[in-house]
């Protein structure tokens, strides 16, 4: 495949190839920028069908983080790394040691995490190897707390801007995916009185949301048609598109799943609805920001608390967004594609 040449491709900086024979090792690490500092971004683990398609998530998801980290103010850059196989079925200590080995080859410059089909406890497999790795038991751990954090209070943001609301009670909410974001979400949610409709591949897991939050169960494909006044996307990204757009009944879109939209067009769809969008990738970053503080402030170590405060300030990230986007006249993710570039690309902005 000729890299430089793919849509995906936005002038990353390294995308390297790493195999083990020995482990059956097969990973993608791409670089994306390191303006801000280092490489930031975790490692999926996928059964891709095709190596193409592997490279085309892993240059998208990179320079996501950088966005991410740009929009979040973290010292780091963005990156992303993945490793193709079933991690149910391929995935060893031999696999996840060989893989911290190849990030050790790039001496600092991407810091590894878990991702999706990765875990807390493969980040410290990897740490045997490097100490380039983040999101370890003993540091932040399961970063999906600080991720439904950050995704509550895009929430609230949203429900103040769009919908004049300083108060969840009553707000009507559509949550799509109930994994440990999603359900955590739901639990934020039900405590502070929404009303929450929600839909998921397991139906034991919905069964268990109505019994936990009173929430109305939707069918997986119906969801979209659900009237409500926010759709939560907290599963596959890709989930705004030709199809499902005309048939959001929503006012704000606004959940943990990343590249929501199909394509940035898609931004300009909901605009013209009158949908208000929090942009994926400044609304999803409680996580990020979360592992980030792992390598402590002011010569600390992790702090929870000051991590936390950090989270919360999403909201009023997303109200800048909010507000740039109605100046300019654009929609939500281009202005905050615009905020992002401002800040590791001055030069090329200016």
């Amino acid at each position: 495949m000729a890299v430089f040449s793919l849509q995906d491709f936005d002038g990353h900086e390294q995308v390297v190839c790493a195999s083990d024979p020995d482990s059956g090792l097969k990973a993608i690490i791409a670089v994306h920028d390191t303006a801000r500092g280092p490489a930031l971004g975790g490692c999926r683990m996928w059964n891709y069908a095709s190596e193409d398609l592997a490279i085309h998530d892993v240059l998208r998801l990179s320079r996501g983080m950088t966005y991410k980290n740009a929009l979040a103010d973290l010292p780091f850059g963005g990156g992303k790394s993945v490793i193709i196989g079933d991690s149910r079925a391929d995935k060893t200590p031999e696999l996840m040691a060989a893989m911290g080995r190849a990030v050790e080859r790039l001496a600092g410059r991407y810091i590894i995490a878990e991702d999706v089909g990765t875990s807390v406890e493969d980040m410290a497999t990897v740490r045997s190897v490097t100490r380039h790795v983040a999101g370890l038991r003993d540091g932040s751990g399961d970063p999906s707390p600080a991720t439904a954090r950050g995704v509550f209070m895009g929430i609230r943001a949203a429900a103040d801007y769009r919908l004049r609301r300083n108060s969840l009670d009553g707000l009507r909410v559509n949550v799509q995916g109930l994994g440990h974001v999603g359900w955590d979400l739901c639990r934020q949610l039900a405590g502070e009185g929404a009303r929450l409709a929600v839909s998921d591949i397991r139906r034991d897991t919905v069964e268990r949301a109505v019994e936990a939050f009173g929430a109305t169960p939707v069918d997986a494909e119906q969801i979209y048609d659900v009237e409500a006044d926010v759709f939560a996307p907290c599963a596959l990204g890709a989930v705004i598109d030709d199809d499902t757009l005309p048939r959001l009944k929503v006012a704000v879109v606004a959940g943990s799943a990343n590249n929501q939209l199909a394509e940035s067009r898609h931004g300009t769809g909901l605009a013209r609805r009158g949908i208000l969008y929090a942009p994926d990738f400044v609304i999803n970053a409680g996580g990020v920001i979360n592992i980030s503080y792992e390598f402590g402030r002011n010569g600390q170590g992790y702090d929870r608390a000051a991590a936390f405060a950090h989270v919360d300030r999403i909201h009023d990230t997303l109200l800048r967004i909010f507000q740039r986007a109605d100046a300019e006249g654009i929609p939500t993710n281009i202005a905050a594609d615009r905020i992002a570039e401002e800040r590791f690309r001055p030069s090329r902005v200016a």
